[in-house]
């Protein structure tokens, strides 16, 4: 019996996990918990702060916009650090870099320079490229039989985070007297340095497992992968449920401030998004093995379209909470579903040409969705904001139900 029959009869196969494997999982963990949190300071006041800086208004997005733009570049050469250096100082160098924009943003809510905190929240997108690849560590360190085991692990980081980041964006805001949000991006900063530390202490680098199995087939040109169906689902599913969720996320708290809300009622919304985002990984990986990835990722976008029917409902502060947790309920069961097929749309050959296209695409969209949210919801408002996701929300409906004709097709045709 192979590892993959053992693991899914329920019965371990392979080596035990070891003991650096078990110290490099629990420090993983441990850095998904700070990065989660520092990314949440972000995440809460960036376009808050970004709208006090800006002269014009409509660049208020910028900075936030600046995360997405430099995780998509940085995510195209992330792996080839980490190659050469090792995943030890590989993530050390992110978490450090993340350290140094957070330094940067407080210097300039310190000077009230908008450029700077652009330069900041750029570092922090470097942050998040780097943080990305905790958990494909994570199940680097065991065999096929424990790796859905590490990557949940190191997932429980994320959950803890998302709940207690905002709430420390509210808390921390205010801690500089006269200098608005510089004490959240200090403590930020405090976070990325302790997850350098940690790595650099703690994290070991070991050689992978090797894969159960091998395709020897050649490489395809890249036009006829992505002209495949469950390509062109796998990339509709991530590129609408990212772009869609970073859009309404970055535009509820200037939302809420336009509606008479507070910061601390901007933090708490967050929070609930946040935990919507990462709380159901525990779960939606078992539904997708039960259910198959066109139910859940069909799924996803009916919550999404929840989400966007309660946001133009009422002004409400409750549904301001409902609108953002059925957004990451949706994002969550989408962006899962869209990456399971993508591992479907390659062969190991092709890995690195197949995935790095689709990262950059969502990238790419997340990053004009993310720019353009402060422009849209200043010209057009909070209702019609979320009646445009309505519409976008077809194109991976269609998308994955072409896949499954398509599958059904060949069956027959066998």
């Amino acid at each position: 019996m192979s590892a993959a029959e053992a693991a899914s009869a329920g019965r371990p196969a392979g080596a035990p996990v070891s003991a650096v494997a078990r110290r490099n999982i629990r420090t993983l963990t441990a850095c998904q918990a700070l990065y989660v949190a520092a990314i949440s300071i972000d995440l809460t006041l960036t376009g808050l702060a970004g709208y006090t800086l800006a002269t014009d208004k409509a660049l208020a997005t910028l900075p936030f916009a600046l995360i997405t733009i430099a995780s998509m570049l940085t995510a195209l050469v992330s792996p080839h650090w980490q190659q050469k250096v090792g995943r030890r100082l590989g993530f050390a160098t992110g978490a450090g870099i993340g350290a140094l924009g957070a330094a940067t943003s407080v210097l300039a809510m310190y000077r009230q320079d908008f450029w700077l905190f652009c330069v900041g929240t750029a570092c922090i997108g470097v942050f998040q490229a780097f943080a990305g690849y905790y958990r494909l560590a994570a199940a680097d360190n065991v065999d096929a039989a424990a790796k859905s085991r590490a990557i949940a692990t190191v997932l429980t980081g994320g959950v803890v985070a998302a709940v207690c980041g905002p709430l420390l964006a509210r808390i921390s805001q205010g801690w500089v007297p006269h200098v608005a949000f510089a004490g959240a991006y200090a403590l930020a900063c405090l976070f990325g340095i302790v997850s350098m530390a940690l790595l650099l202490w703690l994290y070991r680098d070991v050689q992978p497992h090797a894969a159960q199995q091998q395709d020897s087939r050649p490489a395809r040109p890249l036009r006829e992968i992505i002209a495949q169906p469950v390509f062109i689902a796998a990339l509709a599913n991530n590129v609408v449920a990212y772009g869609v969720m970073i859009c309404l996320m970055t535009a509820t708290p200037l939302a809420m401030i336009a509606c008479g809300f507070g910061i601390d009622d901007g933090a708490g919304v967050i929070q609930w998004h946040m935990l919507g985002m990462f709380a159901p990984s525990f779960f939606s990986g078992w539904l997708i093995q039960r259910l198959g990835p066109a139910l859940v990722a069909m799924s996803g976008a009916v919550l999404i379209a929840a989400c966007a029917l309660t946001g133009q409902a009422s002004n409400a502060l409750p549904f301001f909470y409902g609108s953002l947790l059925l957004l990451g309920l949706g994002w969550n069961f989408m962006f899962v579903a869209g990456t399971t097929l993508l591992a479907q749309a390659y062969r190991p050959s092709e890995r690195a040409k197949t995935q790095s296209t689709a990262e950059f695409t969502t990238g790419a969209f997340t990053a004009l969705c993310s720019a353009a949210a402060a422009p849209l919801i200043q010209h057009l408002g909070w209702a019609t904001l979320n009646q445009l996701a309505l519409p976008l929300l077809l194109i991976p409906v269609l998308a994955t139900l072409y896949w499954q004709l398509d599958g059904r097709r060949k069956v027959v045709a066998c």
